[in-house]
Parts: structure tokens; C-alpha cells; sequence
């Protein structure tokens, strides 16, 4: 039994393939973005936060960090990403009074 495919049904069944492959291949490379490792100074200007306040959450063991071997500290954007994820309350409801107006 021979079985014929014409030019326009491979290029479907490719369509599929590749639809269907699609998310395991965006998670399978790593981003550019999550490699980047942050030192305090680089942290504070991604949070728009202070020193001292970085400092202090390290201490209570509050945001995710390594600590190198001469003490210095170093985050790495992508568990600073989820941890800022985790942080997040959502919006509930609609807004009232005069922000309501501002609509």
C-alpha cells in the first residue's frame, strides 16, 4: 500500500509538529535575563531599593542569596523573579471613592 502526501498536507503536518513542541522548547534553553547574577548594588538598582534594606533581608533570610566565601552576596535574577511573585498580592474588586473617578 503506497500512501501519497501532497506539498500543502507537510507543510501542515509540520505546523502541527512545531505547535506542538513549541512549549517544551521555550523552557529547555535558559534566558538570557535569568542568568544574570547581581551583586548588592546591582539588586538595589533592579528593586529600586536601598542598601540597608537588601542587607537587612538577607539577615532575616527573607530574599533568596548566596554567600560567597569572603562574604559578599550575589542573587540571581530568576529566584529574585519568583520571589517577587510570591510577594504579590492581587487586585480585588473595583476601586471606590474618588479613584473610581479616575477611571
Amino acid at each position: 500500500m503506497k500512501i501519497e502526501i501532497e506539498e500543502h498536507d507537510i507543510d501542515a503536518i509540520a505546523e502541527r509538529v512545531v505547535d506542538a513542541i513549541r512549549p517544551y522548547l521555550s523552557h529547555t534553553g535558559r534566558n538570557r535575563s535569568d542568568d544574570t547574577v547581581f551583586d548588592v548594588n546591582g539588586l538595589c538598582d533592579y528593586l529600586h531599593v536601598t542598601p540597608k534594606w537588601v542587607y537587612e533581608q538577607t539577615h532575616l533570610k527573607a530574599i533568596p542569596h548566596y554567600k560567597l566565601s569572603n562574604k559578599t552576596l550575589r542573587f540571581r535574577r530568576s529566584d529574585i523573579d519568583k520571589w517577587m511573585e510570591r510577594l504579590r498580592t492581587p487586585a480585588i474588586g473595583e476601586p471606590t471613592g474618588k479613584f473610581r473617578l479616575l477611571k
